[in-house]
């Protein structure tokens, strides 16, 4: 399905839940963006400009989507002045505002892979890029290192080769489990209009609609149909003396359930919860969906690491070196996407302090070291960043002095 355009296509703009199973994930991976602990006030602030000026975030979320849904996509790095597109990127020679963002193609959209690989970011990688215009003319050749690739889900090794070095899609894997959803919704929402049947009994009915004359069939449907139309809002309907109308109700049990299991089926293949791919609030007494949201996060994690890192790493020199500063080395993180409450945040700061304190007390630790102890608690807690090395006399005797 992965090499099927029109369908994933198709699939994409009408089916809300494979919308949501392409997109939630990009959104909830760029929500926290990415910190760089290193960098000084100035270059974070010139950096933040520079990634506003190129849009760059919007790119990268572009790329990523396209990817997980057609399996590969790229992301052309734009370079002012620089028009010889197959010579390798040299950042040296990136002018400060040089940097116009990147220019996503998906797979199918005029970007293809030349004979030749190299070794990149520790996997095998074309060389080459081919960028064609609709016609199939080949417009330009791109070196690897000005492209920036977003694929799907891995695949092995024999399969990463007839797909061209790209992925697969995520609809793919997940795509008889949408068309079974779509059907159980489909089908309930037609049991709706045969929840309330009303039957009416007419003798000679067979014979009637068998043996008798086309006239008399005519006036017999003649006969259905303005009954139909004298039958009012209130569920009164004139009928021959002698015959009889029969009401039936359905009632639907275990509709829920069947329900229930084809979303969770969705669920399983797409590594989202139910409270995240469907919106809807966790069922059960005292169920907050707390822990399927902590598991969601920590494979956003993972995605994060494996999918957005070489991004960023490919990307920050160039962005770097256009906003006019320096980056060697810069210590590239990612913030956490649970943000545990205030009183969560409390009670760890407290229980890790209490720890710290009495290994102190025992003698294990001396003073500078539960001092570093403490003041590695900031990150986490945003507690005792205060704490410096200086020793603690000094600093009574300073404190003192002032």
């Amino acid at each position: 399905m992965t090499g099927n355009y029109a369908l994933l296509n198709s699939l994409y703009r009408e089916n809300w839940v494979v919308q949501n199973v392409v997109g939630l994930m990009v959104d909830d991976m760029l929500r926290e963006w990415y910190e760089l602990k290193d960098a000084a006030p100035d270059q974070l602030k010139a950096l933040h400009r520079a990634e506003q000026r190129a849009g760059l975030r919007r790119c990268i979320s572009t790329g990523l989507k396209w990817g997980r849904l057609y399996g590969g996509a790229a992301g052309l790095i734009l370079i002012a002045g620089q028009t010889d597109l197959s010579q390798p990127l040299d950042p040296d020679s990136i002018q400060p505002g040089s940097f116009r963002g990147l220019y996503i193609l998906d797979r199918w959209q005029g970007i293809s892979p030349e004979p030749g690989l190299t070794f990149e970011g520790g996997e095998v990688v074309p060389a080459f890029y081919s960028i064609n215009d609709a016609a199939g003319h080949i417009v330009t050749r791109v070196h690897h290192s000005r492209v920036v690739r977003f694929i799907g889900r891995e695949l092995p090794e024999l399969e990463r080769q007839a797909e061209l070095y790209w992925g697969e899609s995520e609809v793919e894997a997940l795509y008889k489990d949408v068309v079974d959803h779509d059907n159980v919704s489909a089908n309930m929402a037609a049991l709706t209009f045969q929840a309330n049947i009303n039957t009416m009994e007419v003798k000679g009915l067979e014979q009637l609609l068998s043996l008798s004359s086309p006239d008399v069939q005519r006036r017999f449907w003649n006969t259905m149909q303005a009954q139909s139309v004298l039958r009012s809002n209130f569920g009164v309907q004139l009928v021959e003396q002698g015959n009889k109308i029969n009401n039936t109700q359905y009632t639907f049990t275990g509709l829920k359930e069947v329900y229930e299991s084809m979303c969770l089926n969705l669920c399983g293949a797409s590594h989202y919860p139910m409270t995240k791919l469907f919106g809807r609030s966790p069922a059960g007494m005292n169920a907050t969906g707390e822990s399927d949201l902590k598991n969601y996060y920590d494979y956003v994690d993972t995605l994060r690491e494996s999918r957005l890192r070489p991004v960023l790493e490919k990307l920050l020199p160039v962005l770097a070196r256009s906003a006019g500063i320096q980056l060697e080395d810069a210590d590239l993180s990612f913030p956490p996407l649970w943000t545990p409450t205030a009183k969560e945040t409390a009670d760890i700061a407290k229980i890790k302090a209490d720890s710290i304190v009495s290994a102190f007390q025992s003698g294990l630790l001396d003073v500078p070291a539960a001092q570093q102890e403490l003041r590695r608690l900031s990150d986490e807690t945003g507690m005792f960043g205060s704490i410096t090395d200086e020793p603690l006399p000094l600093m009574r005797a300073r404190l003192i002095r002032t």
